[in-house]
């Protein structure tokens, strides 16, 4: 099982327990993924790093100072 961290711009677009598809993007030197359709963001992650899975379970949604953050776990070999 692997976690990883998305930015969500606005509060409610997701939910824990939410099942989510992810799309990769690809840049010179990373990748990015997106909760589609476009409800969050990931960092840019290392080729190496790179997500197999491209289905999620949405594990939680905080709030801090810098924005929403939602926490989705995805089942990879």
């Amino acid at each position: 099982m692997r976690e990883m961290e998305f930015k969500m711009e606005r509060p409610g677009l997701l939910e824990t327990g939410q099942k989510v598809s992810i799309t990769e993007g690809v840049l010179p030197s990373s990748y990015y993924y997106t909760i589609d359709p476009s409800l969050a963001m990931s960092g840019n992650i290392p080729f190496r790093e790179r997500l197999k899975s491209r289905e999620g379970t949405v594990v939680s949604v905080v709030e801090n100072e810098r924005g929403f953050y939602v926490t989705v776990s995805f089942l990879e070999d």
